[in-house]
């Protein structure tokens, strides 16, 4: 479906989305273990569009140590969780007709492709370097301490109630919450998909 990057943002919906990842090991590969997904409507984070799931990583593969979040107390249910693959028919319609936004989106784009690599994706949006213009000079632009810096952690906090940062589905709240607080400022209001795309 193509996309109309000339479109004003507040007419446009986004798909946030962020996964969470086993992490590189050596002699295996970076597999996501989570997905988190949230829709930015009219400028807004839409709570009814919230999503997650985990996603299937094989219980004898080892994580790397460093890798962040709540895996180790799930990993039966991750051993037990849909593939990617399984899981595309039920995500496909929010990851290919509409833009897509994330928190340095590489890894996103990375898992996305892999998930259905027949297929086309729209423009990605990065709040990362979406922040690093925006608000030039912050100690650190890691999604957890903007949240802070910003004043939207508490927002974030009620509507994903019992997770924190590092967690699929608060990250991409948290990255949606960042581009509503964005869009909020003098100046935002008639700025297009594309040109936060760009930025």
């Amino acid at each position: 479906m193509a996309m109309d990057e000339s479109m004003a943002i507040f007419d446009a919906t986004i798909t946030v989305l962020d996964y969470e990842s086993t992490g590189a090991l050596a002699g295996y590969s970076n597999e996501p273990w989570q997905i988190g997904m949230v829709s930015l409507k009219a400028g807004k984070v839409e709570v009814t569009s919230m999503f997650e799931s985990l996603l299937r990583v094989d219980a004898n593969r080892p994580f790397n140590p460093h890798a962040p979040g709540r895996h180790g107390m799930l990993r039966e249910e991750i051993a037990h969780a849909p593939t990617p693959q399984e899981l595309w028919p039920k995500v496909m319609h929010r990851l290919t007709e509409y833009p897509l936004c994330a928190h340095n989106v590489a890894t996103e784009k990375k898992f996305t492709r892999a998930m259905a690599p027949m297929h086309q994706f729209g423009v990605w949006i990065d709040t990362l370097r979406v922040a690093r213009k925006v608000w030039v000079g912050c100690p650190t632009y890691a999604l957890g301490d903007l949240m802070v810096m910003l004043d939207l952690k508490q927002r974030v906090d009620a509507l994903c109630s019992g997770r924190e940062a590092h967690d699929a589905l608060y990250d991409a709240v948290a990255s949606a919450m960042l581009i509503e607080h964005l869009l909020e400022q003098p100046g935002w209001g008639g700025v297009t998909v594309g040109e936060l795309a760009g930025l």
